[in-house]
């Protein structure tokens, strides 16, 4: 994937896999049951869209058991995550995951994101199969302002819903995300308010 990843950031990431294979037995955080099978469908996932993260202040709704924040995260120490998710039990899990992994640049919020209102607009705003664009988009306006961005993680990049997008952003790009050893595809759907 051409990343360079450090052994305590590789560490990291193998701390979080075991961490979500071990609660994910009480706390049904994933359908995805086996380890090797998290590595590639979460962990290579998520850090295929670390490339376009090019913001200091990022927000991940939606983000389950904290995907992709969580990952970005560990790569991106830099960068200041807030991971939102409306189910207390996923908060619950990452919070004991930043404890845990002590990542000190990531916020766990419990809330829908309608009702987030943040002190100052984040860079970025990202999701993954956590709505359709036109719904991400009517639920997460507030969250940027002109400057900031929408990156949505999604399988195909359907033209339909890609045509059900306002007139109010504009779709910068669709990139076809490269995940080793993942069947299916994966694009990266680059949006800004018009």
């Amino acid at each position: 994937m051409g990343m360079t990843v450090s052994p305590q950031q590789q560490q990291q990431l193998i701390g979080y896999v075991e961490l979500m294979h071990k609660w994910n037995k009480a706390y049904n955080l994933t359908s995805v049951r086996e380890p090797e099978q998290m590595v590639v469908k979460h962990l290579l996932d998520s850090l295929s869209v670390a490339p376009f993260v090019d913001g200091q202040h990022i927000i991940d709704v939606g983000t389950g058991p904290g995907l992709p924040g969580m990952p970005l995260a560990i790569v991106l120490p830099h960068c200041q995550f807030t991971l939102l998710d409306s189910l207390g039990k996923r908060v619950r899990f990452m919070k004991q995951c930043t404890h845990e992994l002590k990542l000190d640049n990531v916020t766990c919020l419990h809330s829908r994101v309608e009702e987030h209102q943040p002190e100052t607009a984040y860079d970025i705003v990202l999701s993954r199969a956590f709505a359709s664009l036109k719904d991400m988009l009517h639920w997460c306006a507030h969250l940027v302002d002109s400057e900031g961005k929408f990156l949505a993680l999604k399988g195909q990049a359907q033209q339909s819903e890609i045509d059900e997008v306002s007139d109010h952003f504009h779709i910068e790009s669709v990139n076809a995300l490269k995940v080793p050893d993942l069947e299916g595809e994966r694009h990266l759907v680059t949006i800004r308010k018009a």
